[in-house]
């Protein structure tokens, strides 16, 4: 039955915009994106909740669009975090097996999760989320794959991503005060690896930089496994920021100077390639030198990735022994900005690719889905449809039912018109005084009407002859 089939919602809360996406997996594998919802993201400053009422308002407002879009009603969304508050800690623990002469199964590693799931954080700290990376049994190291092996003791190193509390929550009640439950938290540079990685990438070691409006985002991977993120509390934002202070002009123009013309490399520009923009309430134009918006766009484009590069060193790129990243992926809003793959490389000297999510789309997907603006929300559809889980409805199904009861009750009614038409005749019979409005019904056929009108005819063409005499 087709609405029993598994819809997938994904919601991106960003700093600059709101994504809704609904999607299904289709018979290739591939996901088919059914719906878009997008509103301009107020209430959110570098990927934390600041203002509950707005973010709600912008949420309900994505929603809506994405349900209009794609005719499905969400029922339950997979929700990404970020925000400046988000940190990661490696962490080994293990667990002790009493029945060891049985194979380890899944529930031995859940139980290994969960005790690791109970660590003691810093005040107001929460645990996002637990990734295991490596197994140890007994001794045995470098297992990826524990289950089916026999052992006493379980032990395994973790990924643990680690967010405030408030920040969590309130996220959790911006969602379902839109009358939505949230099936999933997933951090926003994991959801976009997702969407633009290839298993190939992840075991060659690959660091993907998601460059957001509030937040710039870092997930490192290596031999398939996660082993870094951070959050870089800068974005897109700040260069509009900057457009907007260097040139004294106004937010909306800066920041559509930045998509239309800017540039992360200013030596592509020419002294004498200038852009008018409009003045305000009546004031002259203002003119702005390409060249000199490249240098401000540069200048702090160069800071952000000096900011990621520091933590991809941090990790152990600096390492000699082990030279652990192969290239760079860059992705997010930011990643559409002109040259920065060139000036990424120019920095980090690391192979760089713009990602976009459209390997796992499927091939009637539009050129707007598979930009890179859209690569978290891509990979939040991806891990809402790994939930199983029937996160919308087909909206139909509950508007039919409303339509049908309407047509069942035309049908009892269909009679009323001549019941009507029988009193009418009736009362004419009766009493002579409704008769005249049925006269008034029958006015074409009316021969005095007829009558009266002839007259008219004639008594003009009568002038018309006169007058030609």
């Amino acid at each position: 039955m087709e609405n029993r089939e598994n819809i997938a919602v994904g919601l991106d809360i960003g700093t600059t915009k709101i994504v809704a996406m609904i999607g299904k997996k289709n018979e290739y594998g591939k996901l088919e994106i059914l719906g878009i919802g997008k509103a301009k993201s107020l209430g959110v400053a570098r990927g934390v909740v600041n203002n509950i009422t707005q973010t709600i308002q912008s949420i309900q407002q994505a929603v809506i669009e994405a349900e209009e879009n794609s005719g499905y009603k969400i029922n339950d969304v997979v929700v990404g975090i970020a925000g400046q508050h988000i940190r990661s800690i490696q962490h080994t623990d293990y667990i002790s097996r009493s029945n060891h002469d049985e194979v380890i199964k899944q529930q031995d590693i859940q139980l290994l999760i969960d005790q690791v799931h109970k660590l003691a954080m810093l005040p107001g700290e929460e645990i996002i989320h637990v990734l295991p990376q490596e197994y140890k049994i007994d001794g045995q190291s470098e297992i990826k794959e524990p289950i089916g092996m026999y052992g006493a003791r379980l032990e395994a190193t973790f990924h643990v991503v680690v967010g405030q509390a408030s920040s969590i929550r309130n996220i959790i009640k911006c969602v379902q005060s839109t009358g939505i439950e949230l099936s999933g938290l997933t951090l926003e540079p994991l959801a976009s690896s997702e969407a633009v990685l290839s298993q190939e990438e992840k075991e060659a070691g690959v660091a993907l930089i998601d460059i957001g409006g509030g937040t710039t985002d870092l997930a490192i991977f290596k031999d398939g496994i996660i082993r870094h993120t951070a959050v870089v509390p800068f974005g897109g934002n700040v260069i509009t920021e900057d457009i907007k202070q260097g040139c004294s002009i106004i937010e909306t123009q800066a920041e559509l100077l930045k998509v239309k013309f800017g540039s992360a490399w200013p030596g592509e520009n020419k002294d004498n390639e200038i852009v008018s923009i409009p003045g305000l309430r009546g004031r002259e134009p203002k003119e702005i030198s390409l060249k000199n918006l490249s240098k401000i766009i540069h200048a702090r484009v160069v800071e952000i990735i000096e900011q990621v590069f520091a933590e991809i060193k941090a990790y152990g790129h600096d390492d000699p022994r082990k030279k652990l990243i192969a290239g760079i992926v860059l992705t997010g809003g930011g990643a559409q900005l002109l040259h920065i793959k060139q000036l990424v490389e120019y920095i980090t000297g690391m192979d760089t690719r713009i990602g976009y999510p459209n390997e796992h789309l499927a091939g009637n997907s539009g050129e707007t889905v598979s930009s890179p603006l859209f690569a978290t929300a891509v990979g939040l559809v991806m891990k809402s449809d790994a939930n199983n889980t029937q996160s919308a409805s087909i909206a139909q199904a509950i508007t039919t039912e409303e339509i049908a009861k309407p047509t069942v009750v035309a049908k009892t009614s269909q009679p009323l018109p001549e019941e009507v038409e029988e009193v009418i005749e009736v009362e004419a019979e009766d009493t002579p005084v409704k008769t005249p409005p049925k006269k008034k019904i029958k006015d074409p056929r009316d021969p005095d009407v007829e009558d009266s009108f002839m007259d008219k005819i004639l008594g003009k063409f009568k002038e018309f002859l006169d007058k030609a005499e």
